[in-house]
């Protein structure tokens, strides 16, 4: 049997998820038809800057590498608690980046999100608008047909994305899940727990179709249509799955238990020098004042290590004198909550 872990840490592309280890038996997947996966994750031309960037200069500590494998091992979501700024969303785009995984589909989400918007969307008006502009045209059918399928007006949202067929997993990045309603966790665990879900109006559209009934439908970040066979979606690899929280609320205990834990810390004073050594090119005095500064301002209040990134690049890009450094450096590095000092500051 092979060594369960696959991801290293090292930020080096590789194709170590062709050795993972086979699922548990009860997360096994066997959908269909098989969905090939996306372009290369080092393809990065098709990836934005700042992603790659992040990719490339994640420092990963010895526990997110065992918990990032055993969540791929177990085929279950990893959910990363930690303060801002301690890579919670940095996590997936490294390891998509490393395992070769293809571009991360992330969900964004906010107070309104609900599930439907993470699976697909569907677009009933403009169906009706472009039935009522083939009209207009002379085409002749009823006004229905002339909307063209349901297929035409609907897309796949990431998680439906990810839940696609594919014969390997996609990344996917569900970024603070604790702005959510107090329903999303719970609405999320049987669609991760069976790696599948339904789209009515594709499934209604084949009870009138052929025996197949296959639609073609777009995939969230890409423009080629994947196959999706009487309104059934169901994994075959299934994905590697981000669940970020701030650690803002409490999740029910049946969403946590099927879920592999992380808690990110604040990095300690050699963490933060890896970082800054991945991230900038900066003179080693100058990091280490800076550093020893943003540490001792954190025992204080709640600071991003961005922060300290933003104040290390702006002072060394200005040629201002060290006091004037310093000022500017202070001013960059505020409390990200004014219970420090009482104005923020």
């Amino acid at each position: 049997m092979p060594h369960w872990s696959v991801y290293t840490g090292s930020s080096e592309p590789h194709d170590g998820i062709d050795r993972l280890p086979a699922p548990p038996p009860w997360r096994a997947f066997d959908g269909e038809p098989v969905v090939p996966p996306p372009r290369d994750a080092d393809d990065e031309a098709a990836v934005s800057p700042d992603r790659v960037h992040r990719a490339r200069s994640y420092v990963a500590t010895p526990q997110s590498v065992e918990l990032v494998n055993a969540a791929l091992v177990l085929r279950r979501p990893l959910l990363v608690t930690g303060p801002p700024g301690t890579g919670k969303s940095s996590l997936a785009y490294a390891v998509a980046r490393e395992l070769d995984l293809g571009p991360v589909l992330r969900w964004n989400i906010t107070s309104r999100s609900a599930l439907a918007d993470g699976l697909y969307s569907y677009d009933p008006l403009s169906r009706l608008y472009a039935a009522r502009q083939a009209a207009r045209a002379g085409a002749e059918g009823d006004v229905e047909s002339l909307g063209g399928g349901v297929e035409d007006h609907l897309r796949l949202g990431p998680l439906g994305t990810a839940l696609l067929p594919y014969e390997r997993p996609r990344a996917l990045l569900v970024d603070e899940i604790d702005k959510s309603d107090l329903d999303l966790p719970n609405d999320l665990l049987n669609v991760l727990e069976e790696g599948q879900y339904e789209i009515p109006e594709l499934m209604r559209a084949a009870r009138h179709s052929a025996a197949d009934a296959t639609a073609e439908v777009l995939a969230d970040g890409s423009d080629t249509p994947v196959a999706v066979t009487r309104g059934r979606v169901r994994c075959r690899a299934f994905p590697f799955v981000v669940l970020t929280s701030n650690g803002e609320r409490e999740f029910p205990p049946a969403f946590l238990r099927r879920c592999v834990r992380l808690k990110l810390r604040r990095p300690d004073h050699a963490q933060l020098t890896d970082i800054v050594r991945a991230h900038l090119d900066t003179p080693p005095g100058e990091a280490e004042r800076l550093i020893g500064r943003f540490l001792t301002r954190a025992a204080d209040g709640e600071l991003a290590t961005d922060q300290l990134l933003n104040a290390l690049y702006l002072t060394g890009v200005t040629g201002l004198d060290t006091d004037s450094r310093d000022a500017l450096a202070e001013q960059l590095m505020p409390y990200l909550s004014t219970t420090a000092d009482g104005d923020g500051f």
